[in-house]
């Protein structure tokens, strides 16, 4: 992974971008017009008034002095729709004022000699990441926004200050041969003081003891005490073979880049970790989630979701304390359009770790199939809560709530959506997704033309995928050009990925329901998944 430098509070860059969210430079810019008006007005007729010369002095003196605080006001509050608030930190960061200790764990950095075990050394830091999100005593920061980092790449002090949390876990791995070397250090973000650290020289095949020694040091040294049923949450899901435990760490990370290739690949790596070891449960909820992906997103051949449901259910005989194995029996009957059993599984698995990301977002998902659109908004809001730098439930909900005919909702969340995006971006240039979720966003903002631009960014770099090829449709559709809205979602049906219950709901249609193309492909759509 490329070492990455992020100085939000100390660059001019940052600087220049946080001054950009919090909306200061406009407030500038219409200050320096007024003063520049009233100094005009002042110049012109307080002579001819008789007024005194310290007067146009005083004037002066009050618009210099005018200045800094009205920087400082548009620094602390924002005036939204809803009224003047106070301008909210940057999206992700958690309050680190907070009496919870909280931490946020870096991926591990790979010393191995060849330097090709950056998945091995990413997956053992968030198998960590995970074991801790499971005590509800811990604030620990998302995958996806301590990631962004590397060990030794930054400040800890300033991680701390950008996640808004109070420690932080950084390490390395050297793996060559059938031994593996696993250093960890605790480090508090305050003062960059280790408040503990180890490392381990062992066996290979000892990987997953060390993944749960590291997990219950560090939670025994943030928390007073651990009760047994702590020390259970705090066990990792790993396999008792070490090959498929690297088949499976490969599969995740195909799977996280989310283009049809790569859910391919990872299908594939998931597949060889169960050929390896069948009762390896986290696999099989993988395993599960490639099929449901390919079905909602790429490929709905017939016999994938029969295959979703039974590589999910075969998970949960394995592992039924799994919260990720519900998750994925959830997805499995979302795309069966089983809601009912599909809003059980997601239950349960926000009941066994009420953090999990994937629960709240597919849960939401499954409300908006539903019709039950209010509920959706209210889960996709938890979900972006669970991992603040995820744009898509964010743009979702900001969809949801435009559909409502909730505008001023939607036109005051859209700015942060934005941002998020934008800081998404940055670290992953060629995420259609981000561009083409983000356009519907910039369309509630009245960007127009950026969205069209982003469209445009977004069919360059996956002309082919159809959830971009219906996304593009749904903003076609918005800004009122229908001609171009059909034909993009007839490829996007074309291609047998689009949910005929997400698109009769979806409102960024609404402009098409009243011509015959759309209903004939969405009857289209109907008696495909009827032949499933």
């Amino acid at each position: 992974m490329t070492r990455l430098n992020r100085k939000r509070f100390f660059s001019p860059a940052t600087l220049s971008n946080e001054l950009k969210r919090r909306r200061v430079y406009p407030v500038i810019a219409a200050y320096a017009v007024a003063a520049f008006v009233l100094l005009q007005i002042g110049e012109i007729t307080f002579q001819p008034l008789g007024f005194p010369n310290w007067v146009m002095i005083a004037l002066i003196a009050l618009v210099i002095i005018g200045f800094p605080v009205t920087v400082v006001l548009a620094w602390i509050f924002d005036i939204t729709p809803q009224g003047i608030h106070r301008t909210s930190r940057y999206p992700g960061a958690a309050a680190a004022t907070d009496s919870k200790p909280s931490i946020a764990v870096l991926p591990f950095l790979d010393m191995s000699p060849d330097k090709d075990q950056g998945f091995f050394c990413e997956g053992i830091a968030e198998e960590i990441l995970n074991a801790l999100s499971k005590i509800r005593q811990l604030g620990v920061a998302a995958r996806s926004s301590s990631f962004v980092y590397n060990t030794g790449a930054a400040d800890v002090r300033e991680i701390g200050r950008e996640l808004g949390v109070k420690t932080v876990l950084e390490g390395s791995v050297r793996k060559s041969g059938n031994r593996i070397r696993i250093t960890a250090q605790l480090v508090k973000t305050t003062d960059g003081y280790h408040i503990w650290s180890k490392s381990y020289d062992q066996e290979l095949q000892d990987v997953f003891d060390i993944q749960d020694e590291i997990a219950k040091s560090i939670a025994e040294a943030l928390l007073e005490s651990l009760t047994p049923k702590q020390h259970s949450a705090l066990r990792t899901n790993a396999s008792k073979d070490v090959g498929a435990y690297e088949y499976y760490l490969r599969g995740r990370q195909f799977f996280k880049r989310f283009r049809k290739a790569d859910i391919e690949y990872a299908l594939q790596m998931f597949r060889q970790a169960i050929d390896i070891d069948e009762e390896f449960a986290p696999a099989w909820a993988g395993y599960a989630d490639c099929f449901s992906f390919l079905v909602m997103y790429a490929d709905p051949v017939p016999g994938y979701p029969k295959q979703a449901r039974s590589a999910s259910k075969k998970a949960l005989e394995l592992d039924p304390s799994l919260a990720e194995a519900h998750a994925s029996r959830g997805l499995a009957y979302l795309i069966s359009n089983d809601f009912d059993a599909a809003e059980a599984e997601f239950e349960k698995a926000l009941e066994l770790n009420p953090r999990l990301f994937e629960a709240h977002y597919y849960f939401a998902r499954t409300r908006f199939h539903q019709g039950r659109l209010e509920e959706a908004i209210e889960l996709f809001k938890s979900a972006g809560e669970m991992d603040p730098t995820d744009y898509q439930s964010r743009c979702l909900r900001i969809q949801v709530l435009r559909g409502l005919g909730r505008d001023e909702e939607a036109v005051a969340e859209a700015a942060e959506a934005i941002e998020v995006i934008e800081n998404n971006l940055k670290w992953n240039p060629d995420d259609a997704r981000a561009y083409h979720l983000g356009a519907g966003t910039l369309v509630v903002l009245g960007d127009t033309e950026r969205a069209k631009d982003w469209l445009h960014r977004a069919i360059e770099r996956d002309p082919n995928d159809p959830v971009v090829l219906y996304n593009v449709a749904c903003n076609l559709a918005t800004i009122g050009d229908l001609e171009g809205s059909i034909r993009y979602l007839g490829d996007a049906v074309q291609h047998g990925t689009v949910s005929a219950a997400w698109m009769r709901n979806d409102e960024d249609l609404a402009n098409l329901r009243s011509d015959p193309r759309y209903t004939e492909l969405l009857e289209q759509l109907e008696a495909r998944e009827r032949g499933r």
